[in-house]
């Protein structure tokens, strides 16, 4: 069935003036505890990066299509402006503008950087698309957020869409490092994509990529959904409170380390059987020695019982 009357020419219009263009979306890192002044020379600072990252690969000012977000850029690039310069040069001169200018300094510049490419859309008010939301959301994820968290000393962590990498980053080429990305899943809100995290100077991001990607859930089956909007302060997971309990119990029973138990828990059953030499089946109770009694952090245990109590 098709559609007739002004909005299928609407729609017909904005399809037709969508382009494929290479999105970036730079956020800074921590912009929410600095002062008024500090914001400022904060955002001084990440313009005269972005700039001559820009002129690095030979894109004047004025021909990005750049939009401000406060503590963040959003830009698109001209269709005909190589990606593999962009994923090469320009990121190693971002992160050496960075680097250059965190030197000596007290007050430090830090960024996350989404990568992405696809259909964009310029409608007089900004930019619109897929391409633009998961860019967004890659800069703005869970596991990248962990990542900077955890390596305090890294300036710069860029992260590339599935499509990106396959398409563009693994054909390689000057100063694109392919086996210095390292993959995790980014699942929020409708996006639940596999993306590629890279420190610029590491072999891989500090936390590696077990750790990036326990950030999410693993990817489940289907296609992409990357609508909506961007997503901003989308916060890291819940991290596990230092000092995690041990749980220990004689014979057959589990020995639990280093876990982290959420809601009604109320116990682990082993119900596998143990088989002595003499053939009587394990796991009975004795009269004999068959004490009970509660470890230090509160857990109880009963010997030979197969089981160990968590109070819920």
């Amino acid at each position: 069935m098709s559609t007739t009357g002004p909005h299928a020419e609407a729609h017909a219009g904005a399809s037709a003036g969508a382009l494929h263009r290479l999105v970036v979306f730079g956020d800074v890192v921590g912009s929410g505890r600095l002062g008024m002044d500090e914001k400022r020379l904060t955002r001084a600072a990440m313009y005269e990066a972005f700039g001559e990252a820009y002129a690095s690969v030979g894109i004047e000012p004025g021909t990005v299509h750049q939009e401000d977000r406060g503590d963040g850029i959003l830009a698109a690039l001209r269709p005909d402006v190589p990606p593999a310069l962009m994923v090469g040069r320009w990121i190693d001169t971002l992160h050496e503008s960075l680097r250059a200018h965190n030197t000596g300094r007290r007050g430090r510049l830090r960024m996350r950087v989404g990568m992405n490419a696809g259909l964009v859309l310029d409608d007089g008010r900004g930019l619109v698309g897929r391409a633009v939301d998961l860019a967004c959301r890659l800069c703005d994820s869970a596991p990248a957020k962990r990542i900077m968290t955890d390596a305090p000393d890294v300036d710069l962590l860029i992260v590339v869409s599935d499509w990106l990498y396959r398409n563009v980053v693994v054909e390689g080429g000057r100063y694109v490092e392919p086996d210095r990305y390292r993959q995790a899943a980014v699942v929020s809100k409708e996006t639940d994509e596999d993306a590629w995290f890279h420190v610029p100077g590491l072999l891989e991001p500090p936390t590696g990529p077990g750790a990036a990607g326990a950030a999410g859930p693993a990817r489940r089956g289907g296609d992409p959904r990357t609508g909506g909007g961007p997503s901003r302060g989308d916060g890291s997971p819940p991290r596990a409170p230092a000092g995690n309990r041990s749980y220990t119990a004689g014979r057959d029973i589990q020995v639990i380390e280093g876990n982290t138990f959420h809601g009604a828990f109320t116990g682990i059953r082993n119900d596998a059987r143990a088989v002595d030499p003499e053939g009587r089946g394990g796991g009975h109770r004795s009269d004999q020695g068959g004490s009970r009694g509660g470890d230090e952090h509160g857990g109880a245990a009963r010997d030979g019982d197969d089981e160990t109590e968590v109070p819920a």
